[in-house]
């Protein structure tokens, strides 16, 4: 044990001055390397540094010209300087960026692309391991790109493709990832063949066009006509295009022709039109609507007090009060309402999603609309409806009578009908001849016949109503005698028997009003002992316990062993 003890204190110390040494053998070879660095860079003075700064600060914003390396080209100066500074070991004496670039190249990487359609050998008779179905040595069956012969070569040992030329290159990063690699320009003059042949087409369709009209039109405009037909694919103009009468004053506005992927075309104006006034010189007001020159937005109306009927410009934001942006806008709603709801729906990842979801929301609010009412309409009719009551119903039968004697005189009926109600009425319960709530008093409704408070009470008729007469005269009574008495009694102080111990005397009484007293000091120590910040800092102890105080701790006490403490607060 004792030896072993020695060998796993010797193997500790060890391994301690093996990383000790370790920790060393960095420092210094930092130092060195820190050293190599800055021997690299010549030592400058605090004014050459500082003027050297100033350089760099001008160049950044442009004011003095870039720095240049040895083969002449301009160094960006917002370049860092750990990624433009060169490492102590190339030696570095001019600015340079070499040593970011790749100096060294591989000569195992080619920059050739595979030779596609290319045959080596073109064999006369089957060999033994060719493919199978199309006899050619550079594959297999399974993987062979003709189609499936009924009998294949090697068994008709004719028709034997020529074996094809199979190339293996070693790409370098830039070669693997160059998506033009073995692209043949030659052949995208087929392109543009096919799209010159394409304009042809439509230039001779617009000329036959033009001159069936002119036919039918005036044959002096003859010659116009057809040089229009002609440059009409050139120049493609807008039919939204400005008068050039209504132009001659103002600056020549050049336009671009637009072809889009449909092959529609179109011009665009890379100018706004010269007669049109600009935002901030609508209302020179100072206070009028602000105008942000860097979005070139003027939110507000510029002219509020102006006729809206001739105002042209409202303000952008009445762009977002028209149009389908409230569409979009009730769009956003409805998608974080649904997602608030449980449902998956996402504006920005899914917008298809959250449209449909929108399309069959509305549909199906509309649907239960006019099903609710059709289901009201048809219950309690339509009285806002424009079509007349048929005649039946118009003369129909009602629940009134009326009598005339032989003159035609009303002898009865004429007094107003009384409404029928859904409720039931005259109904009479528990032998009472009026009906709940005919009679009220001190906030209280109940029967007249009995005048009974309680609902499903007894009708005990007017002997009843003489009991209930007689007890209110016995209790008034009762409060007048109660009143005349001159004078009260004494208080008689209850006692109590004490029941905190056994070995308690029989003849202990406790005092009812001192024991109220014990109770609350009880309630008061116990909530101290919950709540350390309700104890007093000024405890003043009294070690006098009297039968009271022992009482009021004994009702107080928790006792584990009963089953209904757990219930107690």
């Amino acid at each position: 044990m004792k030896k072993s003890l020695i060998q796993f204190k010797s193997s500790e110390s060890i391994s301690f001055s093996f990383i000790f040494f370790l920790k060393l053998y960095r420092s210094l070879y930092s130092a060195f390397i820190h050293i190599m660095a800055t021997a690299s860079v010549p030592f400058k003075s605090r004014e050459e540094h500082r003027k050297t700064i100033e350089l760099d600060e001008a160049r950044k914003a442009g004011l003095a010209p870039a720095e240049k390396d040895e083969d002449g080209k301009e160094i960006n100066p917002h370049i860092p300087q750990y990624v433009s500074s060169a490492p102590w070991y190339l030696n570095a004496e001019r600015p340079s960026l070499k040593h970011q670039r790749k100096w060294k190249s591989d000569p195992n990487y080619t920059k050739s692309w595979y030779d596609r359609g290319a045959k080596i050998f073109q064999a006369s008779k089957y060999r033994k391991g060719a493919c199978e179905n199309c006899g050619a040595m550079t594959h297999v069956a399974k993987g062979c790109m003709e189609r499936p012969r009924k009998v294949g070569a090697k068994h008709t040992n004719k028709h034997i493709a020529a074996d094809e030329k199979v190339e293996t290159f070693e790409l370098d990063y830039d070669g693997k990832r160059d998506r033009w690699n073995g692209y043949d320009a030659s052949t995208y003059a087929r392109v543009i063949e096919r799209y010159e042949a394409r304009d042809d087409a439509r230039k001779k369709y617009l000329k036959e066009q033009q001159l069936k009209k002119l036919e039918k039109g005036d044959q002096n405009d003859e010659g116009a006509a057809i040089d229009e037909a002609e440059d009409d694919d050139d120049l493609r103009v807008d039919e939204a295009k400005v008068d050039e009468s209504k132009q001659m004053d103002f600056a020549k506005v050049e336009k671009r022709v637009r072809t889009t992927g449909g092959g529609s075309t179109g011009t665009v104006r890379n100018l706004r039109i010269r007669e049109d006034t600009a935002k901030y010189l609508l209302n020179l007001d100072v206070t009028s609507a602000h105008y942000d020159p860097k979005t070139r937005s003027m939110r507000e109306d510029p002219l509020p007090e102006a006729d809206p009927n001739e105002k042209f410009y409202l303000g952008d934001n009445q762009n977002r009060n028209s149009g389908q942006a409230l569409e979009f806008k009730d769009l956003n709603i409805h998608a974080w309402e649904a997602f608030d709801k449980g449902q998956d729906v996402h504006m920005q990842a899914a917008p298809s999603q959250a449209e449909l979801l929108y399309k069959n929301f509305k549909v199906m609010k509309e649907k239960l609309k006019s099903q609710t009412k059709e289901t009201i309409i048809e219950k309690y009719g339509n009285a806002a409806d424009e079509d007349k009551l048929p005649r039946e119903l118009l003369l129909g039968q009602s629940e009134r009578q009326v009598e005339y004697d032989r003159a035609g005189r009303i002898i009865k009926g004429q007094e107003a009908a009384i409404p029928r109600s859904k409720y039931e009425e005259d109904v009479y319960i528990n032998n009472h001849t009026t009906v709940w709530g005919s009679w009220w008093k001190d906030h209280q409704w109940g029967f007249k016949c009995c005048k009974q408070t309680i609902r499903n009470s007894y009708c005990t008729g007017t002997a009843g109503i003489e009991a209930a007469e007689a007890a209110n005269d016995l209790m008034r009574a009762n409060i007048a005698r109660k009143e005349a008495a001159a004078e009260d009694p004494t208080p008689v102080e209850e006692k109590r028997p004490a029941t905190w111990g056994s070995d308690v005397p029989e003849d202990l009484v406790l005092d009812e009003k001192l024991l109220a007293d014990a109770l609350k000091k009880e309630d008061q120590r116990k909530r101290e002992e919950k709540d350390e910040r309700k104890r007093k800092y000024n405890v003043k102890w009294n070690d006098e316990v009297t039968q009271e105080d022992m009482e009021a701790y004994r009702m107080k006490k928790v006792h584990h062993d009963d089953p209904m403490s757990k219930f107690m607060n």
